[in-house]
């Protein structure tokens, strides 16, 4: 048998990959980066840093980029909740997860954004947790009737309660990051178990151009120290927080992911880190980062390819829309961006269900990615030789009239070469008639309902329930929230 060949899409020369890492390096080197948090400094200090404490700007040698590169693992594992199944995150295994984290939800009936309630964060984590081709969960939705104080953990906690997935989140404060890792300990069995099985990632998003925040940086040390991996989340805009040419723009990508990795290693040797994104191609005309841009998701190709070459794990923001509905514009960035993802092997794809430039997010466009997800996971497996010879065998004995309808070769391979429709319409005209003329939107919308019906809560022992509910109202008594009740699933 012949091996399958798996497709990919690599948008730069081999030349040029080397000169963009060169020139981040030498603009670490010789420009550096601001960092706003004092013991990160002192951590880079103490590493041979060019460390000006007056400015906070930080000029990273090469030696130390390349020393902290080589105990970054080429890989990520995370774990379930119950830390019996596996996700590998590195090679070119891909993973989709909803973009994190939108304020406003679109409404079907109403067909408008509206801020988002903790009713809404819990159907949305029953609703993902029945969506096989999206792996991961995130904290994709802010609560807004929960005091912002506590909003980052509550999201985290309400997740843990209800999906066995993975996550993808992050702090909105410094102090948040503490009872997040908490948590997430609690449901792993220790701080030991939550570094031999990680469950969630955390993002960190440095401040184009060239500047990791004190929160941000702090959640990078943080999370290092606790085996947590960290997603560097580079989010450059073409001519605006970056330079107008795509390449330009890769430079200052890389460098600022780099000096992200290099905090991390300082502060936990091996720590796991992403290279990841959410870059953007700047609308002059309009003041608007589009998401579905061709121009953002070549970027996004770009240092994926950068990114593998690094033996890195990858991550970007693609698969999603800066359409306001669902309409036709969403369908089709949606889907570019997925394949475009997928085939350049990005390991974690955060965008399904996202509208409105990373704003908002639906929960009938969820349902229609996931679909579009198994359409792209149906790609990666490639055309694969069943049989050999390939079809000599199957014509013996050909005669006219001959239909494959009903022959045993069809009944062997067809449910392994083709997936189901889904969600997509291939009804003749007059059926689709027939049964009312029935959009895709509109199919979502019931086929919401119907998953969160039979959604069943996956087991919790009470025990760390209750530790949990302990957690969450700590936090929310040391943030100034009050007394803080456990809300009724």
């Amino acid at each position: 048998m012949i091996e399958t060949k798996k497709p990919k899409l690599e948008l730069l020369p081999a030349a040029l990959v080397e000169q963009i890492v060169d020139e981040s390096m030498t603009l670490l080197e010789r420009h550096g980066v601001m960092v706003e948090n004092a013991e990160a400094l002192g951590l880079l200090a103490g590493a041979g840093a060019d460390v000006d404490l007056g400015s906070e700007r930080v000029r990273i040698g090469r030696k130390l980029v390349q020393d902290c590169l080589a105990t970054t693992p080429a890989a990520v594992t995370l774990y379930d909740r119950k830390g019996s199944r596996a996700f590998t995150v590195g090679g070119d295994e891909v993973h989709f997860d909803p973009g994190s984290a939108a304020v406003t939800l679109l409404d079907h009936v109403t067909q408008t954004e509206r801020k988002a309630t903790t009713s809404d964060v819990v159907d949305m984590y029953k609703l993902v947790e029945t969506l096989e081709h999206i792996h991961f969960q995130s904290t994709a939705l802010i609560a807004s009737d929960v005091p912002g104080a506590v909003a980052d953990a509550f999201r985290l906690y309400l997740g843990l309660l209800l999906s066995e997935k993975p996550f993808v989140t992050g702090t909105f404060r410094v102090e948040g990051f503490g009872p997040m890792k908490d948590l997430l300990a609690a449901v792993r069995g220790g701080e030991g178990a939550l570094r031999a099985k990680p469950l969630a990632i955390f993002d960190a998003c440095p401040s184009p151009p060239l500047k990791w925040s004190n929160l941000t940086t702090q959640s990078l040390i943080d999370a290092a120290r606790a085996g947590i991996p960290s997603e560097l989340i580079s989010m450059g805009m073409t001519g605006a927080t970056s330079m107008s040419t795509i390449a330009g723009t890769l430079v200052q990508h890389v460098a600022e992911n780099l000096s992200g990795l290099v905090i991390c290693q300082l502060a936990g040797r091996g720590a796991p880190v992403i290279f990841g994104g959410s870059p953007s191609s700047f609308d002059m005309r309009k003041g608007t980062t589009p998401m579905g841009a061709m121009e953002t998701m070549m970027i996004d190709a770009g240092y994926a390819q950068i990114g593998k070459s690094l033996k890195l794990p990858t991550h970007a923001y693609m698969a999603l829309s800066d359409a306001k509905v669902n309409d036709p514009q969403a369908g089709f960035e949606t889907a570019l961006g997925a394949v475009i993802g997928a085939l350049a092997g990005v390991n974690v794809i955060s965008g399904p269900g996202m509208l409105d430039f990373e704003s908002c997010q639906s929960l009938e466009k969820l349902v229609i990615d996931d679909g579009i997800c198994a359409m792209v996971y149906r790609l990666l497996d490639g055309i694969a030789q069943r049989d050999d010879p390939i079809a000599l065998g199957t014509f013996e004995g050909f005669a006219p009239g001959m239909s494959f309808l009903t022959h045993p070769h069809t009944r062997q391979w067809y449910r392994k070469e083709h997936i189901p429709a889904g969600l997509v319409d291939r009804d003749p005209y007059e059926a689709w008639v027939t049964a009312g003329r029935t959009s895709i939107v509109d199919k979502a919308h019931a086929d919401v309902a119907r998953r969160l019906g039979r959604y069943a809560a996956p087991q919790l022992d009470e025990a760390v329930r209750k530790e949990l509910d302990r957690i969450m109202g700590d936090y929310g008594r040391a943030s100034g929230a009050g007394d803080w009740k456990p809300p009724v699933l």
